[in-house]
This record gives C-alpha cells, sequence and structure tokens, in this order.
C-alpha cells in the first residue's frame, strides 16, 4: 500500500513516521513535508500544496489512503475534492471542518445540541464588541472567528486587554487569521476556571474510538506565561482525565457532537479534537472543537500508540470503525518544542540547526519548521522540533527529553524547561490512560 499525508508540521512527520511502520504500508509520501521527513529513508517528500494537484498525485500514483494533517487543506475542501474523484481520504468533509474553522458555528452547534461549554456572544460590529466587554468586565475570553494556527485566542486579564484583542481581530488586516468569506467576527467567552486537557478520537460518522489522553502547554514562557502559541510541548496521558472524566467527556461532549454532525447532514469522518476545560469538581466543558490531530500532542501520541494507525485510519475512511479499545505503550510520552528566535511573533528562518539525535523506540525528534537546504538542515518556521521521549514516569521521560533538547543547536533556539511539571507534582507513573 502507498499512502499520502498532507502537510509539513510537527503532526505531519509523526503520522508519517508512524504510517511508515505498518506491515502493509510499502511508501509513504508527504505532501510538500519539512526537513525531518526528507531526512527519513521511510518517507519522500512531494513539493505538492494544491488540492487538485495533490488528487492528481493520489490516482496516478494509486494511493491507497491519503491522510490529512492541516486545519486549513481541510476547511479548503480536501476530502470533498478527493471523495468526488472516489479518491479515499481520511478527514472531515469543508462543512464538518466547520467545527474548527468557525468558532461561532461551533458555539452554535454546541448550544444546539447542548454540549457544555463557556456562555458567549458573536459579534461583526467592533462597537457591539466593545460594549459587550463593558458589560461583563475581565477576566474574559476574546476569540478570532477563523483559523490562527493556535494563536487567535486571547485570555484578556483586563478589560483593555479585551478591547485590545477586539480592534487587532476587527482590523482590515489580523495577521494568520482566515476569514470565511472575508467578513471579520470575534466570539466572546467567559472565562472558564480549571485545568485544560486534549480529547482526541477516530471517527468515522457514526462510531467513535478514543485516543489516549494529552495536555499541552501553550503559553511561550515557563510556569504559562507570555502570549499563547501553537503549543510548547505536550505530554500522555493526562491525569487530569480520570476515568470518571474519560465517561462524562464520552457521553456528554464527543457523542452528542458525533451524533448530532450526522443529524445535521455533515456526518464526522476524521480527528475530532475536544480542548476541554476540567473543574475541581471533574466537570468537562468544551473550550474549542478541532477537527485533526493536536500539535504537538501528534507527537506524545503516536510515540505511545501501538496498534496500526494504517488500518485504523483506513477503517474509518471506509465508515467500518470498529470500537475495540487500541493498544498503548504503559509509558508516559512527554515532547518539548524547540521554537526560533522570535516565535510566537515573526521567526527568524535560515539557522543551521545541529546536534540532532538518532532516532530510537524512546526518542524521536519530529520536525515541523524545518528545511533540507544543500544537506543542512535549517530552521523554516516559528516551532521548528518537538523532542519527544518515553519514560517510565514523566520525569525520567522529561528528563530523556531535555538532555536531547540541550544537545541540539542552532541560534536563539527556546524551549520549555517544565513541560509536565503539573504532572511531576501528582506522580503520575506508570499504567495511566
Amino acid at each position: 500500500m502507498k499512502v499520502l499525508v498532507v502537510g509539513g508540521g510537527g503532526r505531519e512527520h509523526a503520522l508519517a513516521w508512524h504510517l511508515a511502520r505498518s506491515a502493509r504500508v510499502q511508501q509513504v509520501y508527504v505532501a510538500p513535508g519539512n526537513g525531518g521527513t526528507a531526512l527519513d529513508p521511510m518517507l519522500r517528500n512531494v513539493p505538492i500544496t494544491a488540492l487538485d494537484e495533490l488528487a492528481d498525485f493520489a490516482a496516478a500514483e494509486k494511493i491507497a489512503l491519503t491522510v490529512v494533517g492541516p486545519e486549513a487543506a481541510l476547511a479548503a475542501g480536501i476530502v470533498d475534492v478527493f471523495r468526488a474523484r472516489g479518491l479515499r481520504i481520511f478527514g472531515p468533509t469543508k462543512a464538518a471542518a466547520q467545527l474548527e474553522s468557525s468558532k461561532a458555528f461551533a458555539k452554535a452547534f454546541m448550544q444546539r445540541h447542548g454540549i457544555p461549554t463557556a456562555l458567549y456572544a458573536s459579534f461583526t460590529d467592533a462597537a457591539l464588541a466593545h460594549a459587550h466587554v463593558d458589560k461583563h468586565g475581565a477576566p474574559i475570553v476574546v476569540k478570532a472567528d477563523g483559523l490562527a494556527a493556535g494563536k487567535g485566542v486571547v485570555v484578556a486579564t483586563t478589560a483593555a486587554e479585551a478591547h485590545a484583542a477586539i480592534d487587532d481581530m476587527l482590523g482590515p488586516s489580523a495577521p494568520g487569521v482566515a476569514r470565511e468569506g472575508g467578513q471579520a467576527r470575534v466570539v466572546i467567552e467567559e472565562c472558564m476556571s480549571g485545568e485544560e486537557a486534549s480529547f482526541i478520537v477516530v471517527c468515522d460518522g457514526r462510531h467513535v474510538v478514543a485516543l489516549a489522553s494529552s495536555q499541552d502547554h501553550k503559553r511561550i514562557g515557563e510556569g504559562d506565561s507570555g502570549p499563547n502559541t501553537g503549543g510548547m510541548g505536550a505530554y500522555s496521558p493526562a491525569p487530569v482525565v480520570t476515568p470518571n472524566v474519560h465517561a462524562r467527556v464520552m457521553q456528554e461532549i464527543i457523542r452528542p457532537a458525533v451524533d448530532g454532525m450526522a443529524r445535521e447532514g455533515m456526518p464526522f469522518t476524521g480527528f475530532l479534537y475536544a480542548g476541554l476545560m476540567i473543574d475541581a469538581h471533574g466537570q468537562p466543558r468544551t473550550v474549542e472543537f478541532n477537527c485533526r490531530l493536536g500539535d504537538p500532542e501528534a507527537q506524545v501520541l503516536l510515540m505511545r500508540l501501538k496498534s496500526d494507525l494504517f488500518e485504523l485510519l483506513a477503517r474509518a475512511a471506509d465508515g467500518a470503525l470498529a470500537e475495540d479499545e487500541l493498544q498503548w505503550d504503559r509509558r508516559i510520552a512527554l515532547g518539548v518544542v524547540m521554537a526560533a528566535a522570535g516565535y510566537p511573533g515573526t521567526p527568524r528562518t535560515g539557522d543551521v540547526v545541529g546536534g540532532l539525535p538518532a532516532g530510537s523506540d524512546e526518542l524521536q525528534v519530529f520536525h515541523a519548521g524545518s528545511a533540507l537546504r544543500d544537506g543542512q538542515v535549517v530552521t523554516a518556521g516559528g516551532r521548528v522540533l518537538c523532542v519527544t521521549a518515553l519514560g517510565d514516569s514523566v520525569r525520567i521521560a522529561q528528563g530523556k527529553a531535555l538532555a536531547a533538547v540541550r544537545g541540539i543547536r542552532f541560534d536563539g533556539a527556546q524551549w520549555r524547561n517544565d513541560i509536565g511539571q503539573r504532572a511531576i507534582g501528582i506522580g503520575i507513573g506508570l499504567g495511566r490512560h
């Protein structure tokens, strides 16, 4: 079998790496890929990004399964393009991907189907948005209604911060925000308290298989300080997702979402990601839905997954998902992101990356914002690498990952030394899912 992975980030490197380990997979192509996928002899980069050209490639190469990594391609309708040509693809249609591509759509959907989430209002008029903040005060959350690479969210601790976010997001050229139909919109929510976790499932339109729990660290600075990023690291499993919380999430969030999408004529096939806020009483509420694997959650989850990923995703694409439990490595996986100078603002690119360790069963370096130029790996984006390790405890996995991070060199590299620290305080060890 030949497999095509669409995308060029760390999530796509991890997907391609795991798919290449399947006994039934002969070749994995990555389009367009990155420096890490270029170096891997099991993978082959394909310099294509246009949807029609990707479909042409899949047809010409007789690709058995295409797996879509990034949200932008899903929101643009790549699944619809492939299905119209009879090509097998794993991911949601453009209509179903609105759960991520439009926060206003997602919030209204959750309200219709009784899915617990924060109270909200959406605005296209800046004056009305400002008046809403004046009425409700801070802390308050302001979100851009569009794809913003994980950075279109401001948790405003003061009204002044909220007003500034509104001006930025409803301005004529908010950077990085893709707007449906060119209409700028913000969603303003109450600020929920609790602990965040990532809950990701595989869907075939009707059936659901849950992945292991995970937790990422969004802020750029240690101690969860500074602005939000696309994610500075993650670990799996997440101790906050107890068996009771897991059952509640499936019953109160995941099943209503999958059933609701089917009833509304948009059956959801793909990775469904529920970002959760879990309060002190173990009550989960939905922060957001994403329509793909999280990044860097993908790296830690796929390090632990022992089941055959190709078989799982192929069954899901065919609408024949078996609701059986997946097999997981009992150890903890922890990933530390190394970011370029300037991130999460404008990252510096072109810095040579040295000291990359060889991969092993316990350590992998997944590339994201990297490229291979003249035989050298160079920085080519904000989050450059995710160094991911397995260990019998969070502390051991953290130590392995950080030891490798400190051996990798590129100018201006920045990372957090405290990924997984909350779980270390809890003392999570073997056997938690």
